[in-house]
């Protein structure tokens, strides 16, 4: 009987340790891109604008410029953030989730790393949505199969040109653009 127990907390123990380190696998999905930091971004944000559903880039944030003014040394950072009212509003609306504001707008990061090569980085939404019901289950899960398209890259198509949010805000910031 002892060894059954055994087995089972072991188990459990095991379970949980497994769990806690593939978390972060399954919350974010990290893609190589084909270009470099600044080209990627101009490709999403063009993908962001042809997407229909609502969506608009709502702004870029810099946070390596923050810490490069703090005197630090880190590589390029931008992330690229849109919005979907379609999305947006019925969890804007709805006062049981509401708190996922906090998620709004959607972010897309690009970076760079110390190998040299160009990635993307986003949140699982589809996944994430299925924490909080529904409701927001089926609206995350949409956003996930849109974000999946802004991350296509044609390297046929010419490359479009960044673009920069009109009010920048400073290092860190530079929002702008239609917000959520």
């Amino acid at each position: 009987m002892l060894k059954i127990v055994g087995s089972f907390v072991a188990g459990i123990a095991f379970t949980g340790v497994l769990a806690w380190n593939m978390a972060g696998g399954l919350m974010f999905h990290e893609h190589l891109s084909p270009f470099g930091v600044e080209e990627t971004v101009a490709r999403i944000q063009q993908n962001i604008q042809v997407a229909g559903k609502g969506w608009a880039l709502a702004g870029l944030r810099f946070p390596a410029k923050a810490v490069q003014a703090d005197g630090g040394n880190a590589l390029p950072v931008i992330m690229v953030e849109a919005c979907s009212t379609k999305y947006s509003g019925p969890i804007l609306n709805e006062d049981s989730v509401k708190y996922l504001s906090i998620l709004m707008p959607c972010k897309i990061s690009v970076y760079k790393k110390n190998d040299g090569k160009t990635y993307i980085g986003a949140m699982n939404a589809g996944l994430m949505g299925q924490m909080f019901g529904p409701l927001v289950g089926e609206i995350m899960k949409e956003v996930a199969a849109d974000q999946a398209k802004f991350i296509i890259m044609d390297p046929s198509k010419p490359t479009p040109q960044i673009i920069y949010p009109k009010a920048a805000g400073g290092g860190a910031g530079g929002g702008g653009g239609s917000g959520c």
